[in-house]
Parts: structure tokens; sequence; C-alpha cells
């Protein structure tokens, strides 16, 4: 049984797909751009005892770990994707980005 492979060592036909979908990296971004994701943005944390926590009622307070004024970060299904400042619109919360976080 032998195996065919193209100049870069891979086996032919593998990847053959993409050609149809697409080939180029805006062809398979097309291919995913519509699955849902979940974007969260993280303004700090706090660890606290069980206790502490089973304690917390109306108008308490809990301190977070970041100073006042510091970057959100924004996390896209729970992987760090940017930096921004928290903000409002239209009456409603919002991020506007600051920094992009390039791969890991």
């Amino acid at each position: 049984m032998s195996e065919d492979r193209d100049e870069q060592g891979r086996e032919a036909g593998v990847g053959a797909q993409s050609g149809a979908a697409g080939g180029s990296a805006s062809g398979l971004l097309d291919l995913v751009s519509d699955v849902p994701v979940t974007l969260t943005v993280e303004i700090g944390s706090s660890r606290m005892l069980l206790r502490e926590v089973l304690q917390l009622d109306a108008g308490s307070v809990v301190e977070l770990d970041r100073e006042s004024g510091e970057l959100a970060d924004v996390l896209v299904n729970g992987r760090l994707v940017a930096r921004g400042d928290v903000t409002v619109v239209d009456e409603r919360l919002a991020v506007r980005i600051v920094e992009v976080v390039r791969g890991r």
C-alpha cells in the first residue's frame, strides 16, 4: 500500500474539501461565522468562603480584585480575546474595546 504525498509531505487528498469550501482563510471563516459563541465581560472577581457567600444580603458590598478604572477582560467561550472600558450606551452597559489580545 503506497501513500501519495504532495510537496509539503501531506497525504494526497487531505484538505481537498477545503477547495469546495472556499480554501482561503476568509472562505473557512465564512463556514463558522454563524456559530454562536458566548461573550463575557469580566470586571473582576473575588474569592470568598461559602459562609461569607451565605451571609450576603441586599446592600452587601463585595470587593473585587481590580482597581477602579482598570480595563475589563473580554472573553469568548472563556478565552481572553480583548480588554476594554466599561461604559454606558442608551442606558445599557457596554464595553469599548481598547486592546485586542493576539494568540496565546
